[in-house]
């Protein structure tokens, strides 16, 4: 019976993450994956980021994870989102190719200290007294083991569908891991059904481009990992392009929605809403003429491409024949048909913030078997998961990050405490400081954890310190550097735009003009340092945005004493009178660790959380 520290099932995101981490802080670790060559793999769309998940790219990074600098390498088009809207949504989106992303993380992990690769199905996690001791392969062989992290990803008891076609694997041919699922249920833990699809892949030598809207990447590319610089990464780039569905694609569809599994009944597992498959999409938003239809290489070597905004289940011929409707696809030839999967995962509400099992010590679970979706969710979890399986073991703290503090903490907050009925996936509106959680300023936010923790070494940590001084200490110099009314500055306002000056003013308040940038002053402002362009993006955020970033702040230290207010652990609802019977059921299932906590549980009410706190001072005064 080997021994190890920690077992992590899985080799998508969220294992690469989970046991990266581990490995890192220390620990012999084991990443079990049905196959080598699928680690990273990205089965779905050829893409990292995006809104809101830009930001958990970004916090990946700030916290010492490895997708940022992984996708530096792998990218072949960077564009920066919603440059038309504040800096709150602003989110980078990379293509990538998907078969260096892979690569690159392959050899990552296997050059890391204390991490093994082994290829095995793991069929059991063996637990004793309410706490896990080790793991059992399909092969027989027992890894006597500290800690789980389970991070299976659309494996757990898959199956794919084409219209009538059902196949019992994972995404991409590959095997299903069925037996975790038998077990997972033997040991209490509740499991549902969700469902996720893909499109269609098909020949780039078979489009009609000249019938498409070119798509191409931004000039200035902006690194995801805060180690790089834009030079660092600057490449030739790859254009995407876009086309539209029409009513005779519509009418294809519409035709043949009784052979989609989905509308037949043959599909058990609930789909993601942000998400949709073509099929409702046209069910859903019947009144629609239209939908974009974007084209994006899969990667430099390869002539496949990907057809984003068609997902689909229906049958191979129908799928080429509504392919071939879009302009541009007129001849277009299917490498690989659009199917549609469904698995099996856990209802998050099981699990603490760490996300480790409510009920079994040191097992964690991480990624799409929590009911979310996406690629960075994903590895978001899989890094928390990955630190707090060493925390364990160690006798620390978890690390818990708040939705105060990051996208990551939102993301593990809502799955926790709201659960999911559908696969979740993150959104900007999800998050009520959004403008506190940008995801230029992520490295502020959370280097310091990273490098508490142990993932972010010295030298790397010392360099955060200077820019984060240097951006206080140019913010402070503006505030003092003043400007008159002279002829220069008078003209550089008029050139932008901008009212005249009727007095002297530092340039920390010209800055507050929405017209006016850092950079217009270069002439005027003879005692300006020579920053990098992160430092001065920083610098013109703060100020700009100032007066709403103080009221931000002002809601999130009320939000800071809610979550201060613990709640006890073993206190029994039923006791605390006037709590209402749904209140009282949520509440015992939930198990909440504060009042913040308690008010975020869907069904209970704000007069359920005056009643809990009147009773939670009766226990104090009784004490």
């Amino acid at each position: 019976m080997p021994n190890i520290d920690i077992a992590v099932i899985g080799g998508g995101h969220a294992g690469c993450e989970a046991s990266l981490a581990a490995a890192r802080l220390g620990k012999k670790t084991i990443m079990f994956t049905m196959n080598i060559e699928s680690i990273a793999m990205m089965p779905c769309n050829p893409n990292i980021g995006g809104t809101s998940k830009g930001h958990l790219v970004k916090e990946i990074d700030a916290l010492g994870g490895e997708m940022g600098r992984n996708i530096d390498k792998a990218f072949i088009q960077s564009r920066m989102l919603n440059l038309a809207k504040g800096p709150a949504v602003h989110s980078l989106r990379v293509q990538a190719d998907k078969v260096k992303y892979t690569q690159e993380m392959i050899k990552v992990l296997e050059h890391t200290e204390n991490l093994l690769i082994k290829q095995q199905e793991i069929v059991e996690i063996l637990v004793q007294d309410n706490k896990v001791v080790g793991v059992k392969t399909a092969t027989g062989t027992i890894y006597n083991c500290k800690s789980v992290v389970l991070a299976g990803g659309t494996y757990i008891q898959s199956r794919c569908l084409i219209g009538e076609y059902i196949e019992y694997t994972g995404p991409n041919g590959l095997k299903s891991a069925k037996a975790i699922s038998e077990n997972l249920k033997m040991l209490g833990i509740e499991i549902r059904r969700f469902k996720t699809g893909t499109p269609a892949r098909v020949d780039a030598r078979t489009i009609d481009y000249d019938k498409m809207e070119p798509q191409y990447g931004d000039e200035q590319i902006v690194p995801f990992s805060f180690s790089n610089i834009n030079s660092d990464i600057t490449k030739e780039q790859l254009p995407c392009y876009l086309t539209y569905t029409n009513l005779t694609t519509h009418k294809i569809i519409q035709d043949n929605l009784h052979r989609s599994p989905l509308y037949s009944g043959v599909i058990e597992g609930v789909g993601p809403r942000y998400c949709p498959s073509i099929e409702d999409k046209i069910v859903r938003f019947s009144d629609k003429e239209r939908h974009q239809v974007f084209v994006e290489p899969e990667g430099e070597n390869t002539t496949e491409m990907y057809v984003q905004g068609m997902s689909s289940s229906l049958p191979e011929q129908v799928q080429l024949d509504m392919l071939r409707s879009i302009p541009g696809l007129e001849n277009v030839e299917v490498i690989r048909t659009g199917y549609a999967i469904e698995y099996d995962c856990i209802n998050p509400l099981q699990l603490n913030h760490s996300l480790e099992l409510k009920f079994i010590e040191g097992f964690f679970c991480a990624g799409q078997v929590n009911g979310s979706s996406g690629y960075e969710e994903a590895a978001a979890q899989g890094l928390i998961a990955g630190i707090n399986a060493v925390l364990k073991i160690d006798k620390k703290p978890p690390l818990v990050i708040d939705r105060s503090e990051g996208y990551i903490g939102v993301l593990i907050d809502d799955l926790v405490t709201k659960g999911t009925l559908e696969p979740y996936r993150m959104m900007t509106s999800r998050a009520e400081y959004r403008l506190l959680l940008r995801q230029d300023n992520a490295d502020i936010r959370l280097r310091d954890k990273g490098y508490n923790v142990g993932l972010i070494d010295e030298t790397t940590y010392q360099q955060f310190i200077f820019k984060k001084q240097a951006i206080t200490n140019e913010i402070e110099r503006l505030k003092t550097a003043y400007v008159g009314t002279n002829e220069m500055i008078q003209s550089i306002l008029a050139k932008k735009g901008s009212t005249a000056l009727k007095s002297g003013v530092s340039i920390a308040e010209l800055l507050k003009r929405p017209e006016l940038e850092y950079k217009d002053f270069d002439m005027i402002d003879i005692n300006r340092p020579n920053l990098e362009p992160d430092i001065i993006e920083q610098v013109q955020i703060e100020l700009k945005y100032e007066g709403y970033i103080s009221r931000q702040l002002k809601q999130v230290e009320q939000f800071k004493r809610l979550e201060k207010k613990a709640i006890p652990q073993d206190i029994d609802y039923e006791e605390v009178y006037s709590l209402r019977s749904e209140a009282v059921q949520k509440l015992k299932e939930i198990r909440p660790i504060s009042i913040g906590q308690a008010s975020r549980i869907s069904g209970v009410s704000p007069a359920d959380i005056s009643v809990l706190l009147i009773y939670l001072e009766q226990l104090r005064r009784r004490k």
